[in-house]
């Protein structure tokens, strides 16, 4: 039987005392030690009760908050002057994305709910925030702190689902519910697995951006792969019909990302720019089963599209076409993306 002792949390069949008293940890160090790195395990235990590696509140000037989100988006760290908690280190973001289990912060992958869920907030104090559910309070922090943000080269994708309108006057609301949040589940898994960040998940819609910080210097294939990836959870490329209909647009482009804080104290991690809207422009073009990259993607991965589809389309505020392939599972998937 388990029970709840006063300063710890009932884990399964172990409780962890968050504290100088008694501790037991047999589940939750076996758990740990099967997942972390050698040599992580006990600094985790030991340190569980620092939550939170307390920030400067020293006065940054503009030049400096740019400097911070520009090395923080472009190399996964911040500036030596900059104070971390030591579990924010880039290395353990690896090791995170496998705690279980979803629903997790779309910046860091520490996750919310699971073992992983609970580990995360007795000993980090980490849970969602309550402004912005799909980021961790301790981002949300580094958002509001460090107001401002950077121009990178990145890449992203929108991921869309074709036709909601008619399906959900097909089926009962919950339905329609449940469908939704399993296309949310389904698509969000595909773009934590590639290191890229969550930016939003709007009606039926969900954007993911793949910064090079993160998914390294091959974002923009690694953000084609995921596109395919995403297809292959909805259903694409098997015997059986697709459970949802979904379409993809993918483009790479210089972008603003940063933190966009509103009326009170909501901070929201976002992307601005023109390589945003052209992206959601080739996704709106996208028909069920495809997906729409634009050929400055296709060169930045490094791909060779002959033989696929090609079109030039108009995205509204930009004086110049944009040239895009056009791709299904089946076909994206014979492509040479070694």
């Amino acid at each position: 039987m388990t029970s709840r002792t006063s300063g710890g949390a009932v884990l399964g069949s172990a409780t962890l005392v968050a504290g100088n008293g008694g501790r037991k940890y047999d589940t939750i160090h076996s758990f740990l030690a099967a997942r972390l790195p050698h040599n992580t395990v006990q600094p985790l235990l030991t340190y569980g009760t620092n939550r939170m590696a307390k920030q400067s509140s020293q006065s940054l000037s503009d030049e400096q908050i740019h400097q911070i989100w520009h090395q923080y988006l472009t190399t996964g760290t911040v500036p030596d002057f900059v104070p971390q908690a030591w579990f924010e280190n880039k290395a353990l973001r690896a090791v995170a994305k496998h705690l279980p289990s979803d629903p997790r912060c779309s910046l860091c992958h520490y996750p919310f709910e699971g073992m992983g869920g609970a580990l995360s907030k007795v000993l980090l104090n980490l849970e969602p925030s309550d402004v912005n559910p799909n980021i961790c309070n301790v981002c949300e922090r580094f958002g509001l702190r460090y107001q401002g943000g950077a121009e990178v080269n990145m890449s992203m994708l929108f991921a869309d689902v074709r036709g909601s309108t008619t399906l959900a006057e097909q089926m009962p609301a919950d339905q329609f519910s449940q469908l939704i949040h399993r296309f949310y589940r389904r698509t969000t898994r595909q773009i934590f697995a590639a290191e890229g960040w969550v930016e939003k998940l709007i009606g039926d819609e969900v954007t993911g951006l793949f910064l090079p910080g993160f998914v390294g210097p091959d974002h923009a294939r690694v953000a084609l792969e995921t596109a395919a990836a995403i297809l292959k959870a909805c259903g694409y490329g098997q015997d059986a019909e697709p459970w949802i209909p979904v379409g993809v647009g993918v483009h790479t482009g210089m972008t603003y990302v940063g933190s966009v804080n509103v009326d009170g104290g909501e901070a929201n991690i976002t992307a601005l720019g023109d390589a945003m809207n052209t992206a959601a422009r080739l996704t709106s073009l996208a028909g069920p089963g495809e997906i729409m990259f634009s050929d400055d993607l296709a060169r930045a991965a490094g791909i060779d599209p002959e033989g696929m589809p090609g079109r030039t389309v108009e995205v509204k505020g930009r004086s110049q076409p944009v040239d895009v392939w056009v791709a299904d599972y089946d076909r994206l998937t014979r492509l040479s993306l070694a």
